[in-house]
Parts: C-alpha cells; structure tokens; sequence
C-alpha cells in the first residue's frame, strides 16, 4: 500500500512501517496521529485519487520524537557597500512511522 499525504504544507509519499520527519505537529512522542488530508491511496492495482482530498480516508501514525535540524547558516553581501547580515535558524521536525 502507497498513500500520499498533505501536512505543513508539502506532500509525503508513505507506506506501512516507513519513518518520515516532517514540519512540526502538536503532539507528544509517543502519541498516535491521523492525517485526513490523503491525496491519494493505492493498494493491490486499485487506485483512488481525491479532488483534492479522499473523504473519509486517514492514515495513522506514531510520533516517534520531536526535535530540532542542525543549525543552518544564511548569510547576505553586496561587494563595495559594507552590507553583511548573518542569520541562523534551526528547524523543528517530528519523525513519524506510519502505522
């Protein structure tokens, strides 16, 4: 079985036992979590798309833990104007296997 999720605003492609990190959920680890926005869901040759979602369809999940990316650096410059802005930003995720 393949099913395709929307959440945080992108599209997964999941499956029975697979481990994704995906944009933050509020949930604790160790909660279980349905998504209800399925875009697709295919099964033994059988498939079903929605327009845009699937009604009635969910795909459960475990959250395994939160946590943060590493730290990413962006970094701004114009030559011969003195203009330099230094950022950073870390990301907060959840990793989920799909149940």
């Amino acid at each position: 079985m393949i099913a395709i999720i929307e959440t945080g605003g992108k599209q997964y492609i999941v499956s029975p036992g697979k481990k994704i990190q995906i944009e933050k959920l509020p949930a604790e680890a160790g909660a279980k979590f349905d998504f209800d926005k399925v875009l697709l869901i295919s099964d033994n040759g059988k498939t079903e798309i929605g327009k845009p979602y699937l009604e009635g369809q969910k795909i459960s999940a475990e959250i395994l833990e939160q946590k943060r990316l590493p730290k990413i650096t962006v970094f701004k410059y114009h030559s011969k104007t003195r203009y330099r802005k230094n950022k950073g930003h870390r990301q907060f995720v959840t990793a989920v296997k799909v149940v």
